[in-house]
Order: C-alpha cells, then sequence, then structure tokens
C-alpha cells in the first residue's frame, strides 16, 4: 500500500492553522530553533522488521492481521510509516528470517521507499527447522566446538548478506547463560564467547561495526554470559577499534541508571547504539517512552552531551533503533508513537541549557540543575517535531492519518486476516 502524498497534503491542510498558532508560541519560547529543526529532520529512527508483525507472551499471540508475509511486504511497510513521519528512513534485518531471494530488486524497492539498510542481526538464540546442531546449551559459549563453529559461520554468513544490501554494522545478541548454579563454567563460557567473537569480527569489511548487546536474564535466569554493559565492554575491548556495545532499554535490572552507563561509553568512544523499547518490570519490550518518559529524556541528555563534546554527527555516528513487541497494539501504530516519542525526547535534550546547566554543577546547584532539566522536559515540544514533518513532507499528525486512511483495515484486504510476519 502506499500513501499519496496528496492525501497527505490534505491532511496538514486540515490542521495547518492550528499547527501555526503552536508553532508560533514555542518559536518565541526556544532560541535557535532552525538549528534544531535541521537536526529534527536529520534524525532516522531504523525499524527492526521482526517488529512489523504482532509480537507474543509467553502463553499466546494474537495476530491481528495484514501483516508482512515476506521482506518486500515488510519494506513496503516500513515505506508507510516513512511517508507519514520522515523519521523511520532505515530497516534492521534478522538473518535467517530475511534472507533476500534477489538482493538488487530488494534495494530498489527499498530506495523507491527512501529506506536504508541498517544493521544486520544475526539468530543464535533458536534452532531453524534445517539447522545440523542445537543451540539449546548455548552457541558461541557452548562446550561442543562444531555447535560454536556453526554459530561462528551463521554470523559471517550474516554479514554477507549485509555486504550485498550495503549495511555497515552487525548486531550480535547471544541468550547464551546458565539457568541453575553448576551448570556452567563462568571463565570457560567467556573465553568461548571471546573465541568466538574474534572469528566473526575478523570476518568484518574494514568500514564495519560490531555491536555486542547485552542482556541481565532471560532466557536464562542464573547467570547471561553476556549479562551486562561492563561484560558487552569487556568484550568490545578485547575485540578492537570496530567493536562497540550496543545498549537495550529493557535489557537491564531494575532501576539501573541507564543515562550513567551511556554517558560512560561514550567517554570511552565504545558505545555503539541504541535499541529502544520501555519496561515496567524487566524487558517488557512497551512502546517507546510509555512509561519512563523522564528516563528517556534523562538518556538523550547524555547523549546530546556526550556527543557534542566528541563532536559527534547525531544523525550517523550512532545506531538508533527501535526494539518491541507489540502484543495487543497495531504494530504500525506502536511504531509511530514509538518513533513519536524519540523524536520528543531528542527534542527536549536539543533545548537544555547548557551553559547554565553547567553553571549550576560547577556551583554544587542541586535545585538549579534540576530545575534546569525539568523546565525542558516539560516544555511541550510536539509542535517543532511536527514543523519539522510538515518542512519534510510528512504528516502534521502521523496516527491520525494512518487511522483516516484506514490503513489495517486496506493491508488486511490486500494480505488477508491471518497472515503472520515472518520470524514471529
Amino acid at each position: 500500500m502506499l500513501i499519496n502524498k496528496n492525501k497527505i497534503e490534505d491532511h496538514n491542510q486540515a490542521l495547518i492553522k492550528e499547527h501555526k498558532r503552536k508553532f508560533d508560541f514555542i518559536n518565541e519560547e526556544i532560541e535557535g530553533i532552525e538549528n534544531i529543526l535541521q537536526k529534527l529532520i536529520a534524525f532516522q529512527i531504523a525499524i527492526p522488521s521482526w517488529a512489523l508483525g504482532t509480537g507474543g507472551t509467553r502463553f499466546a499471540r494474537f495476530p491481528g492481521g495484514g501483516e508482512p508475509r515476506n521482506l518486500e511486504e515488510k519494506i513496503e511497510d516500513i515505506g508507510l510509516l516513512h511517508a507519514l513521519n520522515k523519521s523511520s528512513g532505515a530497516i534492521s534485518l534478522h538473518i535467517p528470517w530475511d534472507i533476500p531471494k534477489d538482493y538488487n530488486a530488494i534495494k530498489k524497492l527499498a530506495a523507491q521507499h527512501d529506506i536504508k539498510f541498517d544493521a544486520m542481526n544475526s539468530n543464535t538464540f533458536q534452532d531453524q527447522p534445517d539447522q545440523k546442531l542445537s543451540y539449546k546449551f548455548g552457541s558461541l559459549q557452548h562446550v561442543n566446538i562444531e555447535v560454536r563453529q556453526q554459530a561462528i559461520d551463521h554470523n559471517i554468513e550474516v554479514i554477507k548478506h549485509g555486504i550485498q544490501l550495503g549495511s555497515k554494522s552487525l548486531t550480535v545478541w547471544l541468550s547464551d547463560g546458565s539457568c541453575f548454579p553448576g551448570q556452567l563454567n563462568f571463565r570457560k563460557a567467556f573465553q568461548n564467547t571471546l573465541e568466538g567473537l574474534q572469528e566473526i569480527y575478523a570476518a568484518l569489511p574494514s568500514d564495519w561495526k560490531m555491536f555486542v548487546e547485552y542482556k541481565a536474564f532471560e532466557p536464562n535466569f542464573y547467570s547471561t554470559t553476556v549479562g551486562d554493559w561492563g561484560q558487552s565492554l569487556l568484550y568490545a575491548n578485547k575485540l578492537g577499534d570496530k567493536a562497540f556495545t550496543l545498549v537495550d532499554l529493557g535489557h537491564h535490572l531494575p532501576n539501573a541508571n541507564i543515562e550513567q552507563i551511556v554517558s560512560l561509553l561514550l567517554m570511552e568512544g565504545k558505545l555503539g547504539g541504541f535499541h529502544f523499547n520501555d519496561s515496567k518490570y524487566g524487558d517488557d519490550d512497551l512502546t517507546v517512552g510509555s512509561i519512563k518518559p523522564y528516563q528517556l529524556f534523562l538518556i538523550f541528555n547524555e547523549l546530546v552531551e556526550g556527543m557534542d563534546a566528541k563532536k559527534m554527527d547525531h544523525t550517523k555516528d550512532l545506531g538508533w533503533m527501535i526494539d518491541a513487541s507489540h502484543n495487543v497494539k497495531d504494530p504500525l501504530e506502536d511504531l509511530l508513537q514509538s518513533v513519536e516519542a524519540i523524536m520528543i525526547s531528542y527534542a527536549q535534550s536539543l533545548i537544555v541549557h547548557r551553559k547554565k546547566l553547567n553553571e549550576a554543577q560547577n556551583n554544587n546547584d542541586v535545585a538549579g540543575a534540576q530545575e534546569i532539566l525539568q523546565q525542558s522536559f516539560r516544555t511541550d515540544v510536539r509542535a517543532l517535531i511536527a514543523e519539522a514533518r510538515l518542512r519534510s513532507g510528512a504528516a502534521l499528525r502521523p496516527l491520525q492519518l494512518y487511522r483516516d486512511l484506514k490503513v489495517r483495515e486496506e493491508l488486511i484486504k490486500e494480505r488477508g486476516l491471518k497472515t503472520i510476519a515472518t520470524g514471529l
């Protein structure tokens, strides 16, 4: 399904008077607004291919219909999102769920939707139908060298697919770990994993990055072989300059200070990127900003400050991607909400008065520093985000237009009510 530009223009025209009033107000309140708008226009968030279908709980899955049945339809769905918000200009693929049959045709389709290929993701956390050896007791950590080699070969295969598509990075997330004390030799598991990662790292092209993702628990509940940012950083430092830590917001123990983690990783030059989501209890994979919006802002506050201190490009020097599971919502609606939440937090961090904040910090003015941050967080920047979309040719209110055009109903007509996205 394609969204006609005239539909977007008609939508915007109906809302332009109200939008102009709100934008004019915030334009009077914020300094350097044109520079901020240009940064918002340039900022892009990658959509993972697996987030386009309905996820599931441990006990059931309730598909909503019209889900993409193949890679081509996944790209088309991200094209829909990007047409609506102009901030979703990349797709992150999961192998073997998304192996292209024709690289050139896939690249041509993505280009038609103004979509680039973000990080490639390997899968050694589940067994595939034609797989020789099982990952039940781990992949790169496994006591059996043949299982480890199978996982290494798979990751190298993923790199080869990415080269064909123009990707520049590989994300390695391992479910490796143990469920009970005594099950695993921690040191041997770490060493086996490191040796496997080193072989994969050696296969990276010179202009690629490797992102080592960590997770505190699940599916293993006693230990995880890449369990926290310290372990990930240890691997990345041992691997070399092309290896970085990837932060998934849900992959922490409760109440972890994620903003401090990203600040230190940035300082060390080892922060590779993000998987955005939100959580109440653990790795809940909820809509970005739906539970802890202030934490999301504080994370972006550290990101902007740290990236500016290192003169990094906000749009290119870190990987930005959503990683969520849409169990009860329309996945496309959820993704539109998530992108909006990310853009809001990014915009709020851009309007923080850095000079005043630095002065408050240097004077140990605790209340003053808190006020400066909360002032930015409490500022309604939605008109800024909408103006950036308007200038990009997107919809002032993407979710409203999505519903007005009955996109999900149209997708169900095209694909059927009982379709299931590949990989889910």
